[in-house]
């Protein structure tokens, strides 16, 4: 037997496999095939504080190792996900990390202000890989100060006991010095990775293939970037805990990732082709826990780092 049990701040979770954000809406789609309880945490696509409609058409284009998707955060916004969705999940048992977004400081705070004293959140993740209205689109992540700036606001809104994960993007020059500048200001952990930019054309059409021209790319193809980001920031903050993301579709995957420095995974694209990607990753790696000789989850995170 392997105690899968993990902690993200003063989260504690009966296992570290979670859903990505985006991947699996607010969970409806997977309650058919996925008992929702039964995973570490339900991550929520991000929420916004109004109704959005998202980017045109086409936005999803299949790539050699993964997608690019240009979604644009549609969604209904955070009054209509506090008074519908998030009594469903709560339903469900499943332990909800609600990811927000916004455009500005403020759309963040308020976001995270409307779901204060909302029932059955139990982290916050802050998606902070979205252009900032008021810096002429500059993308929070790419910003130390900017992810600060976010961080700040919201931790001081969300309540004391819940815990705020910074995702970051790793379309950076130091992932490092944007983490620091996270956790310096309030954050109580780090979601990493968030997709990276990218873009295809169509050789028949000569354009490019989704109508937003560039998108997020997802998939095997980045787990590399991920293993390394969640490496290097795992060397200079061994303290924060870290959801790790970014390509994952096995059990061994996740244990890359795991060794890398992250305390629990979150499994998204591959939720697409396999909706039961989620328990089947998680019993994957148990398994590969125990072949390994591993008495813990918790003995594995960051061992690739020892000698």
């Amino acid at each position: 037997m392997v105690d899968m049990r993990t902690r993200l701040g003063s989260l504690e979770l009966p296992n570290p496999i979670l859903t990505a954000s985006g991947c699996a809406g607010y969970g409806r789609e997977l309650a058919p095939y996925v008992d929702l309880a039964a995973l570490g945490g339900v991550v929520t696509k991000s929420i916004m504080a109004n109704p959005r409609a998202g980017r045109p058409t086409p936005r999803m284009a299949e790539t050699p190792a993964g997608m690019l998707n240009s979604i644009g955060l549609q969604g209904s916004g955070v009054d209509a996900f506090v008074a519908t969705d998030l009594p469903w999940l709560a339903d469900q048992g499943a332990r909800v990390v609600v990811s927000i977004a916004g455009g500005s400081v403020d759309e963040y705070a308020k976001v995270a202000h409307a779901l204060r004293d909302a029932p059955g959140v139990v982290a916050v993740e802050v998606n902070i890989s979205c252009p900032n209205v008021e810096s002429r689109g500059q993308v929070f992540a790419c910003d130390a100060g900017a992810a600060a700036d976010v961080v700040a606001a919201v931790r001081g809104t969300v309540a004391a006991g819940v815990p705020v994960l910074a995702k970051l993007s790793p379309d950076v020059t130091d992932i490092v010095a944007i983490a620091r500048s996270c956790v310096d200001a309030g954050a109580d952990g780090l979601s990493m990775v968030n997709t990276l930019l990218g873009m295809a054309i169509d050789t028949d059409t000569l354009r490019p293939v989704l109508a937003g021209v560039t998108g997020g790319l997802s998939g095997p193809a980045i787990r590399p970037v991920a293993v390394r980001c969640i490496w290097q920031v795992r060397a200079a903050l061994p303290d924060v805990p870290i959801l790790g993301m970014g390509g994952v579709r096995s059990g061994l995957d996740a244990l890359e990732l795991v060794l890398a420095g992250a305390n629990a995974v979150s499994v998204g694209t591959a939720v697409f082709g396999d909706p039961m990607a989620c328990p089947r990753v998680l019993a994957e790696l148990t398994a590969a826990l125990a072949e390994r000789g591993f008495a813990s989850l918790a003995d594995a995170v960051g061992r690739a780092h020892r000698p």
